[in-house]
């Protein structure tokens, strides 16, 4: 299974950019675009952007995010050959960081799902939804392109 795996290698980094590079500009929209506007429109007019732009959002995400969670997983397998990886090389713990702050992004994304289903998503606990995200996402970004280099 590996090995069928690792002949679809180039495919798989492809999708898992290509939905890293669209949930880290949608974090980076929301943070450095969004937010902007709170400061020149008036809260109603806040409401109506901020609820399209999320009604646009929840329908493609969360298959972004699975695609992107699968393809990472597949790529953490080919890499690390399981997990024999962890902890034996400089490799082994960036890729064993990047794994946790991935997880902390997964956990921050369910939970402001689950607070948007149930009426819970706050003006303020979407700003900082979105600023925690970012912050991560930067950090795994920093992570993947370092790793290969210290």
């Amino acid at each position: 299974m590996q090995g069928l795996i690792a002949s679809y290698y180039p495919w798989i980094v492809l999708a898992h950019l290509a939905c890293a590079i669209v949930f880290v500009g949608a974090a980076a929209f929301e943070v450095f675009a969004l937010e902007a506007l709170h400061k020149r429109l008036d809260v109603a007019a806040m409401r109506q952007i901020e609820a399209a732009v999320m009604a646009r959002v929840r329908r493609y995400m969360p298959f972004v995010v699975l695609v992107l969670f699968v393809s990472g997983g597949m790529l953490f397998d080919l890499r690390c050959n399981g997990i024999r990886c962890i902890g034996t090389t400089r490799f082994g713990w960036f890729l064993l960081l990047k794994l946790v702050l991935a997880l902390g992004v997964l956990g921050v994304f369910v939970n402001a799902v689950w607070a948007g289903a149930r009426g819970r998503m706050s003006a303020c606990r979407f700003r900082h939804t979105h600023r925690i995200v970012l912050a991560l996402m930067v950090a795994i970004v920093f992570l993947a392109k370092t790793m290969f280099y210290l």
